[in-house]
């Protein structure tokens, strides 16, 4: 080496900075990741009360009816009332069509051909076999919430 030659060093790099704290953009990212969450628990939360309220409002309305003709017609009122939600002249259908109606999709026939059509004169009989009645409420009650528009 010459004399009075500058001794020069390498370039030192800073240390990489740590992942600790974050930018404020995963900040950010972060929060939002949250309240998305937050907003998914709260709707199906909701969903799942109203599911509990309708239901709840089909089985207390049929078991304050004090007798099986009471509770039929009960469970008539209810469907029919359900029914103007999916169409507004669904309630002022008579008969057969009234059954055709409840049945919803095609192919099946569970009020017009089976324990549905107790719906027809149920409600105006002196007395009805419970195993009818039986039969027809856990039909009936599916069919209730989904016209209300509640999902499983």
């Amino acid at each position: 080496m010459a004399p009075g030659a500058l001794v020069l060093r390498d370039i030192h790099q800073p240390p990489a900075p740590g992942w600790w704290p974050p930018a404020p953009g995963w900040w950010l990212l972060a929060v939002l990741l949250l309240a998305v969450f937050a907003f998914g628990i709260w709707i199906a939360r909701r969903r799942a009360r109203r599911r509990r309220e309708i239901a709840a409002l089909f089985d207390d309305t049929v078991a304050r009816a004090a007798s099986a003709p009471a509770r039929v017609a009960a469970v008539s009122e209810l469907l029919r009332r359900a029914a103007r939600r999916r169409d507004p002249g669904a309630d002022r259908l008579q008969d057969e069509a009234w059954l055709r109606f409840l049945d919803g999709e095609p192919g099946g026939a569970p009020f017009s051909a089976g324990a549905g059509r107790l719906l027809l004169d149920g409600g105006y009989r002196r007395q009805i076999d419970e195993a009818q009645f039986a039969a027809l409420l856990p039909l009936a009650r599916r069919r209730y919430l989904q016209l209300m528009g509640v999902r499983r």
